[in-house]
């Protein structure tokens, strides 16, 4: 068992951001720590992330808006740093570690004016923007991806490859046989846009199983998460077609969902890529192009590379295309038995024990232990 000690842990509202830092914050607590949580509105009622964990709200501006809006967002920072500062003055957090977002900026500039170790976490294979902000200023950079790019040299040398954390349910996928396939069993997919959902999946995916050839077609099982404003007009299209399909906005069991799953359509946010890996689930990706530096095609580039995925960009992604890549995948068991192992391969499951270990050995006086006088570093 460690020392305990106290730690604070930043991150946006998004599930990208939310899910990870729920993972390190369930290890640091295994291993008798304490720990608090600094987010948004949205991020402190995530639902079933951190119903034990302490948590803050901070405000957080976005750098939007112009002039105007940056100056808006530069007094929302400054009171939340000073509103962080108090909380830590009191929490005394032996580290602070950011997730990304702008939630997380405060947080950490609370920790930099008081002298606090510091790490970020960068769950994309793009490095974020609150996280090349404080890149030179932070103590360690936790990545997910062997590259990242935007991420400058003279960083490097504080940077560890952990991986990204993922939910212990996802984890337990791992020790879980890949669902055996045989040639006239069904054949079940699993459609998801992640904590939002994506509309160009429900426009695309009901069509393109369509155009399956008639015996393939009728071993489909498919589950779909779709957007609320798309999710009557997704059931009338696989009415349509035929194909059953269980269609809901949101899936509490998404791991239990990802266990039985032989294939899944999904975009390439950072989560959903580790959930795949973990697991070993082979996947269509489809990058959302709007995301910030592309970082969905980079996040999906090394899954791809390895065999595990198939990837098509957004203006691709057609009906037709999406029946091609399936029949690629889908109709030879062995090929697709081939892309799990694959995925699998590219899966780090020990991301949220490699990441407690490093938030862990940041070597420096906290307001936690004055007593401690060691030199501030990260082990090699």
């Amino acid at each position: 068992m460690s020392i305990p000690r106290h730690y604070v842990l930043a991150a946006g509202g998004t599930g990208g951001h939310m899910v990870p830092a729920a993972a390190l914050a369930a290890e640091l607590t295994r291993r008798g720590h304490h720990v608090a949580l600094v987010s948004d509105d949205r991020g402190v009622r995530f639902p079933g992330l951190f119903d034990d964990i302490q948590t803050h709200v901070l405000p957080a501006g976005r750098l939007s808006g112009g002039p105007l809006g940056w100056l808006r967002a530069g007094r929302k920072m400054l009171a939340g740093r000073a509103m962080a500062a108090e909380l830590y003055r009191g929490f005394k957090p032996a580290a602070v570690v950011g997730f990304g977002g702008y939630p997380a900026f405060p947080a950490l500039a609370a920790a930099f004016q008081l002298k606090l170790p510091t790490i970020v976490h960068e769950q994309n294979a793009v490095l974020g923007r609150v996280n090349r902000l404080v890149a030179g200023r932070v103590d360690a950079i936790a990545t997910s991806y062997a590259d990242v790019e935007r991420l400058k040299p003279q960083h490097e040398a504080k940077v560890h490859l952990v991986g990204n954390p993922v939910r212990d349910a996802v984890l337990e996928l791992r020790e879980r046989p890949y669902p055996e396939l045989d040639g006239d069993g069904i054949f079940r997919v699993l459609v998801t846009g992640g904590s939002q959902g994506a509309s160009v999946l429900s426009q695309v995916v009901p069509d393109g199983l369509a155009l399956l050839p008639p015996h393939f077609r009728a071993r489909l099982q498919v589950t779909h998460q779709a957007r609320p404003e798309d999710i009557d007009a997704v059931r009338a299209k696989y009415a349509a077609h035929g194909i059953p399909a269980e269609i809901a906005t949101y899936l509490p069991d998404l791991p239990e969902r990802l266990a039985w799953a032989h294939i899944v359509i999904a975009r390439a946010g950072a989560s959903t890529l580790a959930e795949l890996t973990a697991a070993g689930r082979p996947a269509i990706l489809v990058p959302l192009p709007s995301a910030t530096d592309d970082h969905q095609t980079a996040n999906a580039r090394e899954m791809t590379l390895a065999g595990g995925a198939r990837t098509i960009r957004q203006d691709a992604f057609t009906a037709a295309e999406l029946a091609k890549q399936m029949q690629k995948l889908g109709l030879e068991p062995l090929s697709l038995a081939n892309a799990a192992r694959c995925a699998r391969q590219c899966g780090r499951p020990h991301a949220a024990r490699d990441l407690a270990d490093l938030v862990e050995h940041i070597d420096a006086p906290s307001l936690l232990d004055r007593d401690s006088r060691r030199t501030l570093g990260v082990p090699a």
